[in-house]
């Protein structure tokens, strides 16, 4: 058995949240990175013997559209899946369910599902430094009697997840980001944007159509020179406030 580990993860939240799980795995591993803007002009074909952790961050109650172009040229043939949503502690919405018919339509046997809590790419303050302990041990306790069932082969071969049909309009947050002096025009945030809104040529704009806000350019950028509005996101944390209020936990579907 072979052990993928494909995920979304613009900022490393997600990331984290497959790291803890997936050290319950033993066993031979393969990363396939659902972020890689060429990751399109590959196809990856599975077989029924291997298990897959598929994880993506949740984006306004949505799959990442880059995630679900790319997860669109893997080839399930009947492997394993465990679904993972990692939400900024608001909600998961639709996210979950997307993600399961997508994984169906290309040969997937969803056999479980976890919802998970890390801090919110950008609104830091709420889920602040999560996973934390008590996230961490959570959800090694998830991953074990997932690898039991797994071992014991009693995995289902499809579960039951939150979310409707049809899903939740997505929408980019309108938010453009900003670029100041400090750029030295490196290329980095070019290279590593997940939708090609940066071209390598002239790295010290963004094109705000493609953009989704994944925050990968503001976190990567050597020299701090990415940002969004702070009045803006001000404003928003303010009106947001209450949605993200109190511990949000994380959950497992089996």
């Amino acid at each position: 058995m072979k052990i993928y580990e494909i995920v979304f993860s613009a900022t490393g939240r997600t990331q984290k949240v497959v790291d803890v799980i997936s050290s319950v795995f033993t066993g031979e591993k393969e990363k396939i990175d659902l972020s890689k803007y060429d990751t399109e002009n590959k196809t990856y074909n599975l077989s029924k013997d291997d298990f897959c952790i598929v994880a993506v961050p949740v984006y306004g109650g949505r799959v990442p559209s880059p995630a679900a172009k790319n997860l669109h040229n893997i080839n399930g043939n009947g492997a394993k899946a465990l679904l993972v949503a990692v939400y900024g502690n608001r909600a998961i919405d639709d996210c979950l369910l997307e993600l399961k018919n997508i994984l169906i339509e290309q040969g997937f046997k969803c056999s479980a599902a976890i919802s998970a809590v890390a801090e919110h790419s950008m609104m830091p303050q709420f889920a602040h430094n999560r996973p934390d302990d008590n996230d961490k041990e959570e959800l090694k306790k998830f991953a074990t009697q997932i690898k039991e069932k797994l071992e014991n082969n009693t995995l289902p071969e499809t579960i039951e997840v939150p979310g409707k049909e049809p899903y939740v309009k997505a929408s980019n947050m309108p938010l453009k980001i900003k670029v100041n002096n400090n750029c030295i025009k490196c290329g980095k945030c070019a290279r590593r944007c997940p939708v090609g809104a940066i071209p390598l040529d002239k790295p010290n704009t963004t094109d705000s159509k493609k953009c989704i806000t994944c925050m990968r350019c503001i976190e990567e950028c050597p020299q701090k020179a990415r940002s969004l509005p702070t009045a803006v996101m001000s404003a928003v944390s303010v009106a947001m406030k209450n949605k993200f209020e109190g511990r949000k936990e994380n959950i497992l579907y089996m």
